[in-house]
């Protein structure tokens, strides 16, 4: 397909730009190969079209070159100075920190959205859209719109609490509260008459073709024989869809597009099917419910959304919609894409697998720790402040990235560890009794520590020290160790010499605790599908639950349970 009348003028004019730039910066010699290349790093979303588009490429190319050749170089480069001035400078490929610019005007204010399916609570990925709209938000002095798109309810039917939940945590991950909340199944009256109105302005139609029917038609450039049919006839089986006088599947309410388009995705897609799943805050009021494309972008009009935000591979859902904001004479909002972010440890989680999986008893609920829920994420002990550093950090690149927690760990690490106390938990313990005779003086039986090394916190924690000290039974199987700020012991069997207060040589330094100031503890450690619980000893100093402490040489743990008989609850955090 050369002929760009065949193409999509966004991807017809990515195609010229860098056929026009290519043909300058070699002076009427551009090459498709080159142009092509370019094309592929800036529309990842094209490379499974490329052996098609290469048509495209070859005629863009040569007519770049053409117009070098009779008009002369510089008339290619006002050509491109006209149409994309921002190619006549290329740079060599910088990596983006934080978020760029929002394009188009902003002078009249910015309205952006955030719009969660509640069949569960928000999880990690979801934070990114939270993070990045409300900080676009913070910076142009906008708002955002929490809109709840709860209008699917079959395949993922809404969980009446998720509601509440998704408020409670946008507003912690966002700092304030969404500016405006919505439920789609409270607005069905608004896309209803949007559809009507679709259908009698000639622009939609009600088919009744099977999927397979229609399918077929699709993939064959062909019209459907419904199409055609008169907007009063569309009308009267829109009344029967709405009356509950047609079953399921049945029929489907279309946008009229072009069956010719390229991109069969957007060949009369589908805007509203029969549903008669009760939904559980509407009840069965309503038989006929908007597909998500249709829902999101007559709500997007209706609350003057300026800029949208979302995945590349939602890049149809915006060609969709621009092709039913054309019907409409509505201008689309701006639209900025992300690409897609695998965290390994938590690669195969979706929202509707782990309800079903909570269900099934896998897990204790949403906020188990192996789960990858803000839920989760917040009982761990996690700052949200943390999350928002990670995603605006890693801005809007849509390139497809691999991450390990470890990296959104080490942005909390930033976070917490200057407020951190430190406390000392010994992971299987041996009690060594503590022979001083061989080193006279030394520290006494009371010793000071501060409660945090570098100072950052105020105080000391107090320690008495008694007859014997607890060790991990790893450290004491070396012999010759130093007990932390305090003294060289050479250990053996269940005791341990002084053979000096200060540090005499290079023996590994240990953490360790004195025998009375250790109580009964289990650390939590989630890995991978299980829950790993080390029994230990845990400084037992000025403990309180829901506090988060460093764990001298293990790593960060809240305190999630501290009860007056049996062991104190550590969760882990993060090393």
């Amino acid at each position: 397909m050369a002929d760009p009348a065949d193409w999509d003028p966004d991807i017809v004019s990515a195609v010229r730009k860098y056929a026009l730039q290519n043909a300058v910066e070699y002076a009427g010699e551009g090459q498709s190969g080159s142009v092509l290349g370019r094309l592929l790093a800036e529309r990842e979303d094209l490379r499974r079209m490329a052996r098609e588009i290469m048509a495209l490429v070859d005629a863009e190319v040569a007519a770049a070159n053409s117009m070098a050749a009779s008009q002369g170089v510089d008339a290619v480069r006002a050509e491109l100075e006209q149409s994309a001035p921002e190619a006549l400078k290329r740079r060599k490929h910088q990596k983006a920190q934080g978020l760029r610019e929002l394009p188009g005007d902003t002078s009249g204010g910015v309205v952006l959205r955030f719009a969660p399916n509640p069949n569960g609570p928000l999880s990690l990925g979801h934070s990114r859209g939270v993070a990045i709209n409300s900080e676009y938000a913070r910076m142009y002095g906008g708002k955002v719109v929490l809109r709840f798109d709860d209008t699917d309810t079959k395949v993922k039917p809404p969980v009446p609490d998720a509601y509440g939940w998704i408020a409670d945590e946008y507003e912690w991950l966002a700092g304030r509260p969404a500016d405006m909340v919505i439920r789609a199944s409270e607005r069905m009256p608004v896309y209803l008459e949007h559809a009507e109105r679709m259908i009698a302005g000639g622009f939609g139609y009600v088919c009744s073709c099977s999927a397979a029917e229609f399918r077929k038609l699709r993939e064959e450039k062909k019209d459907c024989p419904c199409r055609d049919r008169a907007a009063s006839d569309s009308l009267s089986d829109w009344n029967a869809m709405n009356a509950g006088e047609i079953a399921e599947g049945d029929a489907v309410v279309r946008v009229k597009t072009d069956m010719t388009l390229p991109n069969p995705a957007l060949r009369d897609w589908p805007a509203l099917r029969i549903q008669y799943a009760p939904h559980p805050m509407v009840g069965e009021r309503y038989k006929v419910w908007p597909l998500l494309d249709f829902q999101s972008a007559i709500e997007d009009h209706e609350q003057g959304v300026t800029h949208i935000v979302r995945g590349k591979d939602l890049m149809d859902s915006t060609r969709k919609q621009t092709l039913l904001y054309e019907h409409f004479g509505w201008d689309y909002p701006e639209t900025l894409y992300w690409g897609r972010i695998k965290v390994h440890e938590f690669g195969g989680f979706s929202t509707s697998r782990m309800r079903a999986s909570i269900e099934a008893g896998e897990y204790s609920g949403w906020d188990d720790a192996r789960l990858p829920t803000l839920k989760a994420l917040q009982r761990r002990g996690f700052r949200a402040q943390s999350l928002r550093d990670f995603w605006i950090d890693l801005g809007l690149t849509q390139k497809d990235i691999s991450i390990s927690m470890q990296t959104i760990e080490s942005f909390n690490a930033k976070r917490i560890d200057a407020l951190t106390e430190r406390r000392s938990f010994v992971r299987d313990p041996v009690m060594l009794a503590l022979d001083r005779s061989s080193a006279p003086g030394g520290p006494g039986s009371q010793i000071t520590i501060p409660k945090h090394p570098g100072g950052t916190i105020e105080g000391f924690r107090e320690w008495s020290v008694g007859e014997s000290v607890a060790v991990q039974s790893a450290d004491a199987a070396a012999g010759s160790i130093r007990l932390k700020e305090y003294a060289d012991i050479e250990a053996s069997g269940e005791s341990a010499a002084v053979g000096s207060w200060d540090r005499s040589d290079d023996r590994p330094v240990v953490h360790w605790l004195p025998a009375s100031m250790g109580r009964d503890a289990v650390l939590h450690r989630p890995e991978g599908g299980r829950i790993v619980s080390e029994s230990g000893l845990l400084e037992d100093f000025e403990l309180e639950v829901g506090e988060i402490y460093q764990l001298e040489r293990v790593g960060f743990a809240k305190l999630d349970e501290l009860p007056e008989k049996g062991p104190a609850s550590l969760l882990w955090l993060h090393g």
